[in-house]
């Protein structure tokens, strides 16, 4: 995209860099998604809902959890998207092993939640699977003399591990994470999820459709109206926004910076101390030597995210760091509900999941990826936090200033989500290039729904 309304695009802002750029981030596709109708009922409709069970979660590569979650042979953890669930084992060997959560006796679940087992015995009548999923034993099992019991494997779905995160595909025949998620793996190289731990994780309900949630997060539009108080500090209008594939797109919205249409208003020091807080474009003068006329607000930004950091990242890495990865919203989308920010600062990944097959209710995760010294132990895990439906992302501590953002979007979605369902015209629009992420989505998620897709 070129340069919007007062302030310099994206790529603008890179050539005045002073350290090399990643490759990853010199790509701008200029995506043009034609304008298609989008109608109501893909947001509201049972139906619809229905169809994405059979077609969307059925074939498609998601995210499970952490791998720090599944360490320990016996280890488990359970999967439930839509009508399904996929219990996730670390077996004896040390393999990551995924099978669908239900007894091959009388169909009970095997497991709920997480935990450690040396067996996956089912609570029900007591039918046993060792950890590799093939068959162990049962209860009077001479009830079973005209049945191979000991073939009785437990059915497998498909795993991966990336970035320091598990995936699940129940389709068998689908292509592999690798393929399927094209060029994700080449642009995360060199910001290195794996090495991070897991310092807040909330799951919050919603009462929205899954894709309502996620929408709000690939468009940076609403930013002006429904967070004004970032405008200050957030180009949201001068958004780059990139396709990849069928499976994965990009945002990147520029920070330090005000937004175009209201940069009058806004000084340097107050987008600096705006964004980092009082005092924060005094100190990063301190620290650099630059008079306050000379400095710019990217500048200063950089410079105090770069003191913040250097207890917790090596000099080498930066060293290299542009000032867009320190401080840049870097947000990628892997379809159908995964999305992981980009940069060296704290990566934030989001996932939405509907509640059952209700297509009114969702459950939006949201987890923050902390990078720790070298040649530290990794710090355990953030115990997640469960939020209900009208509970506040406020209570949730570590959060601080994005908490009041993200309780913005809640209170926006189950509004969006009553428009549809009250809408007249029957059908939204979506912005030329703002919103074009969004058509990107759907024209991917038509894909999947279309039998013969």
């Amino acid at each position: 995209m070129t340069t919007t309304g007062a302030l310099p695009s994206f790529q603008d802002l890179l050539d005045r860099e002073t350290v090399a750029v990643p490759e990853c981030l010199r790509i701008n596709t200029c995506p043009e998604i034609p304008q298609v109708l989008l109608t109501t009922d893909r947001w509201t409709d049972a139906a619809f809902a229905a169809l994405e069970a059979d077609r969307l979660w059925s074939r498609t590569w998601q995210m499970v959890c952490r791998e720090s979650a599944l360490t320990e042979a016996g280890d488990f953890l359970v999967y439930d998207i839509s009508r399904y669930s996929v219990l996730l084992v670390r077996t004896e060997s040390g393999q990551l092993r995924g099978y669908h959560n239900s007894c091959l006796h009388r169909g009970r679940a095997l497991k709920s939640g997480r935990g450690r087992s040396r067996e996956i015995r089912c609570p029900y009548h007591g039918f046993c699977w060792h950890l590799d999923g093939s068959f162990k034993e049962a209860f009077c099992s001479e009830e079973f003399s005209g049945q191979a019991l000991e073939s009785l494997s437990l059915p497998e779905v498909q795993t991966a591990v990336w970035g320091g995160w598990v995936f699940i595909n129940m389709d068998l025949q689908a292509p592999n994470f690798s393929d399927y998620a094209g060029l994700l793996d080449s642009h995360f190289g060199r910001w290195q999820p794996e090495q991070r731990y897991v310092s807040v994780h909330v799951a919050k309900k919603l009462r929205c459709n899954w894709k309502v949630a996620l929408e709000a997060f690939i468009e940076s539009y609403h930013s002006i109206q429904t967070h004004p108080q970032i405008l200050s500090f957030t180009g949201g209008d001068n958004s780059q926004y990139d396709v990849f594939g069928p499976h994965l797109s990009r945002t990147i919205t520029p920070q330090g910076i005000p937004n175009p249409g209201q940069a009058d208003r806004y000084g340097v020091a107050q987008t600096v101390d705006d964004m980092l807080g009082p005092g924060s474009f005094q100190h990063a003068c301190d620290l650099t030597g630059i008079a306050p006329d000379q400095l710019t607000s990217r500048q200063a930004i950089a410079a105090l995210r770069r003191e913040a950091l250097s207890g917790v990242l090596p000099a080498s890495v930066l060293a290299t760091a542009t000032d867009a990865e320190l401080m840049d919203s870097i947000l990628y989308l892997l379809f159908p509900n995964f999305a992981p920010w980009g940069g060296f600062q704290t990566q934030i990944a989001y996932r939405y999941r509907p509640i059952d097959s209700d297509p009114g209710t969702c459950v939006m995760d949201l987890y923050f990826l902390d990078s720790f010294p070298e040649n530290t132990a990794r710090p355990a895990d953030a115990t997640t936090v469960h939020l209900d439906f009208d509970q506040p992302f406020t209570q949730v501590p570590g959060l601080s200033g994005l908490a009041a953002i993200f309780d913005q979007d809640a209170n926006n979605l189950p509004e969006v989500q009553r428009g549809l369902l009250a809408s007249r015209r029957g059908a939204v629009l979506t912005a030329d290039y703002q919103e074009c992420r969004i058509r990107h989505f759907h024209q991917t998620l038509d894909h999947y729904l279309d039998k013969e897709g």
